[in-house]
């Protein structure tokens, strides 16, 4: 597999897995680090960029919702997500979750700035996890 695949592939799945389609980039991503196909700084940017520009394609999902609601739905989220503002999206890796705090944050018209620089830490500490458990299993096993 050329370098182009290698990190196109995890791109992709990155891309899907963040968005309200179903993926496992993260299968993806320790595939390619037991094959030692690519850097592992090469593969822990293309798979957080392509999973935080998924993110903000949720967000602006969202931003394309309605903004004006009522009901208990709205005032739960507004509460809730007013509270934390943008920093809720540090917890945008989580499964289901995290798609519904992206579609959220664009729906409550969070500021672009902020919502970008929490999203791509959240999903990039994911992957950074991910990688060093799995590099540090590697070396324990050999």
């Amino acid at each position: 597999m050329n370098e182009f695949l290698t990190y196109g592939s995890l791109f992709g799945s990155s891309f899907l897995s963040a968005t309200l389609l179903p993926g496992s980039s993260e299968a993806v991503l320790i595939a390619l680090l037991i094959a030692q196909k690519g850097s592992v700084y090469g593969l822990l940017l293309a798979a957080s960029v392509g999973n935080t520009l998924g993110g903000l394609t949720n967000i602006f999902l969202g931003r394309l919702m309605p903004s004006k609601g009522q009901g208990r739905w709205h005032d739960t989220a507004m509460t809730w997500l007013h509270r934390l503002g943008p920093a809720a999206l540090l917890l945008s890796w989580l499964p289901v979750v995290g798609d519904l705090l992206c579609v959220l944050a664009g729906w409550l018209r969070f500021a672009w700035l902020p919502s970008v620089l929490f999203l791509a830490m959240g999903k990039t500490l994911r992957y950074i996890v991910i990688a060093t458990a799995t590099l540090q299993t590697l070396q324990w096993w050999h």
